[in-house]
């Protein structure tokens, strides 16, 4: 009997040592399975946020896309605000931006010079021969032109270029809150003050010229003012040494006289006509560019430069340059666009250069 038992349990045991070794086994693919299962979702579930992220933001592109262009495919206007709105109606009703234009071009032209520039004069320097104008009389914000009067009557009073002057709080720009880099407290030679304030039209550079002029700041303005009177400028009207007063007006014809007596001064023909100009400060190097790019181009014989521009002026350039061996004064006033009135300022050089023939300009006279 015990053997016939042991016979019979024999397989049992064995089964269960099987099943007890196979247990593990089990249970670990059971969890690898689980675990896979598990990574599977996870992934899952990232695509799909993935993909509503991208659908979001396509259906958001999609819709700032819609707002920006019409139904029929054409291109609507940005959404601006009210205040900014009238803003600009009242930019675009400003005395010198309404009324027709009126252009003059000189006979002895074989071609015809369109500019887009809303005023502009071109004269024969030497001769005073007005060869284009347009809108010559329109009196109109100047901007920072200004600050070739401002170095006018500084250079007039013969104060010393080598004196140090130290940049004040009062030289800080409340009106426009222009940036600078000539941080509160800076101190530089006159000199290199008024070559800032030509070259790159350093607006608290200007407004240290006309602080530290005899008198303070009233008596600079006065200055200018009267100085303005004295060329002939009657149309002419300074309020601060930087332009950054929208009353600060002239004509283009104004601005004729005013360059061309810049040009006698050697400090404003080399200081307006560098390319660059490193001045250093507390230790720093700064480093400044002329903000009328033509001065770099090799093609141009310019001896008087100076840039301006505020909402009220627009993009403003005066030159005196040589064009053809022949000294021209270039004013261009009220340009839209970036570029538009370095693009005049070529298109005048072009045509000069093929309209007329060498030696012909200056056989004629109409004052100026």
């Amino acid at each position: 009997m015990r053997q016939i038992l042991k016979l019979s349990l024999r397989p049992l045991l064995l089964g269960v040592i099987a099943l007890g070794l196979s247990l593990p086994l089990a249970v670990t693919a059971h969890a690898a399975e689980h675990s896979s299962k598990t990574t599977v979702q996870k992934k899952k579930s990232v695509a799909t946020k993935s993909s509503a992220k991208k659908k979001s933001s396509t259906v958001n592109r999609k819709r700032s896309s819609a707002s920006r262009v019409s139904r029929y495919g054409k291109r609507r206007a940005p959404q601006i605000s009210v205040a900014e709105r009238q803003r600009l109606i009242a930019l675009a009703n400003l005395p010198h931006r309404v009324g027709p234009t009126e252009i003059f071009q000189v006979p002895a032209a074989q071609s015809a010079l369109f500019l887009e520039s809303r005023a502009a004069v071109v004269m024969n320097a030497e001769t005073g021969e007005l060869l284009y104008s347009k809108n010559p009389d329109r009196t109109m914000p100047i901007a920072s032109i200004t600050k070739l009067m401002t170095a006018m009557v500084v250079l007039d009073a013969r104060l010393p270029l080598d004196e140090m002057i130290t940049i004040s709080q009062e030289d800080v720009d409340t009106l426009r809150h222009t940036s600078s880099r000539l941080t509160v407290g800076t101190t530089l030679p006159r000199g290199d003050v008024m070559l800032l304030a030509l070259m790159s039209s350093e607006n608290r550079a200007a407004a240290a010229l006309a602080r530290t002029y005899p008198g303070g700041t009233p008596a600079a303005v006065a200055a200018m003012n009267r100085k303005a009177r004295e060329l002939g400028m009657s149309h002419a009207t300074f309020m601060d040494g930087t332009g950054l007063h929208s009353e600060n007006s002239a004509s283009p014809t104004d601005l004729v006289r005013m360059v061309k007596a810049a040009r006698a001064y050697p400090e404003i023909h080399a200081y307006s006509t560098t390319a660059e100009h490193t001045v250093y400060s507390r230790g720093r190097a700064l480093a400044y560019h002329n903000t009328n790019a033509l001065v770099k181009n090799d093609t141009w014989n310019i001896e008087v430069s100076k840039t301006g521009f505020i909402n009220e002026a627009g993009k403003c350039l005066v030159m005196q340059a040589r064009i053809n061996a022949t000294p021209v004064v270039i004013v261009l006033m009220d340009s839209a666009g970036r570029y538009t009135r370095i693009g005049d300022a070529n298109r005048v050089k072009k045509w000069m250069e093929s309209a007329f023939d060498i030696g012909s300009l200056g056989q004629t006279s109409n004052g100026g």
